[in-house]
C-alpha cells in the first residue's frame, strides 16, 4: 500500500479526465466581455444600483456579516423585515430565512422527516433535495419523474408521517413539476408536500410570486415551499415558507438553522430590495418568460433539440459530455457564457447546454446568443 492516503485520488482524476468531466474554476471579472446566459440572475437584479446600494447601506448599519448563528446573535431586524414580506408576497403565513438555498432544502427535508417517517422523492430533484433525504432520519423512496400516481402508490403503503418532496421547476430541463396532482395525492394520504420554487420565484405566478401561485396552491394545506435569494433576487440566502406551526418547529430543530452563521446583512439588504422592486415592476416577470421562449424558438427553428420551456431556463441537448465541454467553449469564444451541464449533474445522463433567460436581455442581445449557439453547435447536435 501506498504512504500517501490520497494516492486514489489519482485515478479518480484520470477516470473523470477520459469521461469528460473534468470541472475546473473559471474565475470571472466584474466586468467582462461576455454576455451572460449561464447565471441564474433572472430578472436583472444582482448589477441593479437600487439592490446594490441597498446591500452596501445593510453592511454600513448592520455589519459585514451577521456575527452569529440566527438564534444567538445573527437575526437582525432586517432579516425579520425580510423573513414577513417573503411569507406575505408568496402567500404563507411565514417564512425562515437561511445562509443558502441548499441550507433551506437540508433544513426542511430533516427537520420534517422522523425516525418512522417516509419521504417520497423526485428521480429528478436537486441535489440539496437528495442531500437532505439522505441526511434525514425517515425512509427514502425514489420515485420515477414527476409520476403523482407513483407517489400516491409509495404512500399508501406507509405508516407513520409522510413527506412528498420535488423541484417546482427542475433545474437541468426546465420543466415544471405537476404540482396540482402531487398535492391532490398527499392531501388524500394525509402526507405533507414540500416544493422547492428556487427557479419559479420571480419568472411563474402572478407578478412572479412563484409557481405554487401559478398552480393555485400558496399557503394550501399541508404544504411547504423552500426557494433561493441567489436567482430571480439576485442576492445571497434561501428561505422556508410555510405555516407557523412548521416554522416555529424549523427554528428549534433544523441544524442548518441553529449551527449556521447567520445570513450576512448585504445579502439580507439586497434581497428585500430586490423582493420590492419584484412587486412595482411585475412585467419583469412576463419578460424573462417571452426570452425564454424566444431563444427555445430559435433554437428548434435551426433544428437543435431543445426543451420548450416552462420557466427561465432553456436546455440543449448535446451528443456527449465532450461534446458539450467543446460547444460551451466555442460559444464563449464567439461572446457568449453558457451552462454546461454533464454527468453527474444531469438525471439522464444526457449532457446539455443549459442557458438561462433574463428579463434585461434586449432584443438584440437574444439574437446574438441564438447566433453563436447555432453557429458552434457540433455535429450531431
Amino acid at each position: 500500500m501506498s504512504d500517501d492516503p490520497f494516492a486514489w485520488l489519482e485515478a479518480a482524476r484520470e477516470q473523470r479526465r477520459s469521461a469528460g468531466l473534468v470541472r475546473t474554476l473559471r474565475p470571472r471579472p466584474a466586468e467582462g466581455p461576455l454576455l451572460d446566459l449561464a447565471g441564474n440572475d433572472y430578472l436583472g437584479f444582482a448589477r441593479d444600483p437600487r439592490v446594490t446600494t441597498a446591500a452596501g447601506e445593510a453592511a454600513r448599519v448592520w455589519g459585514a456579516g451577521a456575527t452569529g448563528s440566527r438564534l444567538v446573535s445573527g437575526s437582525t431586524e432586517l432579516h425579520a423585515e425580510l423573513e414577513a414580506e417573503l411569507a406575505a408576497f408568496c402567500g404563507f403565513e411565514a417564512a425562515l430565512v437561511f445562509s443558502s438555498g441548499y441550507a433551506a432544502n437540508l433544513a426542511a427535508v430533516t427537520a420534517l422527516a422522523p425516525p418512522g417517517g417516509l419521504l417520497v422523492s423526485d428521480a429528478a430533484n436537486h441535489a440539496s433535495l437528495i442531500d437532505g433525504c439522505r441526511l434525514a432520519r425517515a425512509e427514502t423512496v425514489v420515485v420515477p419523474h414527476a409520476d403523482p400516481q407513483a407517489v400516491a402508490k409509495v404512500l399508501a403503503g406507509r405508516t407513520g408521517p409522510g413527506l412528498a418532496v420535488t423541484d417546482a421547476v427542475f433545474s437541468v430541463d426546465g420543466d415544471a413539476a405537476p404540482l396540482a396532482g402531487l398535492h391532490r395525492v398527499c392531501r388524500e394520504a394525509g402526507a405533507g408536500l414540500l416544493v422547492d420554487d428556487a427557479h419559479g420565484l420571480g419568472v411563474l405566478g402572478e407578478g412572479g410570486r412563484g409557481t405554487l401561485d401559478a398552480a393555485g396552491l400558496s399557503g394550501a394545506p399541508g404544504t411547504v415551499a423552500t426557494l433561493t435569494l441567489s436567482k430571480s433576487l439576485g442576492s445571497q440566502g434561501g428561505a422556508v415558507l410555510g405555516p407557523a406551526a412548521v416554522i416555529e418547529h424549523l427554528t428549534n430543530a433544523a441544524r442548518t438553522f441553529i449551527f449556521d452563521t447567520g445570513l450576512a446583512p448585504a445579502a439580507a439588504g439586497a434581497a428585500l430590495a430586490a423582493l420590492r422592486l419584484l412587486r412595482a415592476e411585475p412585467g419583469r416577470a412576463r419578460r424573462v418568460r417571452e426570452v425564454a421562449l424566444a431563444l427555445y424558438e430559435g433554437f428548434t427553428a435551426a433544428g437543435l433539440t431543445a426543451r420548450r420551456p416552462e420557466a427561465a431556463v432553456v436546455s440543449v441537448r448535446a451528443p456527449s459530455p465532450q461534446a458539450a465541454l467543446r460547444w460551451a467553449a466555442d460559444c464563449r469564444a464567439a461572446g457568449l457564457s453558457v451552462g454546461c451541464f454533464r454527468p453527474p449533474s444531469v438525471p439522464d445522463g444526457v449532457s446539455r447546454l443549459r442557458l438561462t433567460a433574463r428579463a434585461d436581455l434586449s432584443d438584440a442581445q437574444v439574437a446574438q446568443a441564438l447566433r453563436s449557439v447555432v453557429s458552434c453547435a457540433p455535429e450531431g447536435a
